[in-house]
């Protein structure tokens, strides 16, 4: 599972945030993706593989700005509440 961290420049309501979501959606087939406009971030979690410039395809047509990309392994989760392996 990987974790993507994209910094988004523009976004200024929950709007914009459903833009980029959807956006992200559509062009990367991934189901789970959040954006903050008040963080300036898009969250995309995937088993995936998508690269920055896939990222950056997405969302920057849509009138927002990439200004960062971040990649990272996903923490799993464990069992019931994270208490059982």
């Amino acid at each position: 599972m990987q974790k993507i961290t994209v910094k988004v420049d523009g976004m200024m309501c929950s709007m914009c945030e459903s833009h980029v979501n959807e956006a992200v959606r559509k062009a990367l087939g991934v189901d789970d993706v959040k954006s903050s406009h008040t963080k300036g971030e898009t969250v995309i979690t995937t088993d995936k593989a998508i690269t920055e410039e896939a990222v950056k395809n997405a969302i920057n047509p849509t009138g927002y700005t990439v200004t960062g990309v971040k990649f990272e392994e996903a923490a799993k989760k464990k069992g019931l509440f994270g208490l059982f392996g």
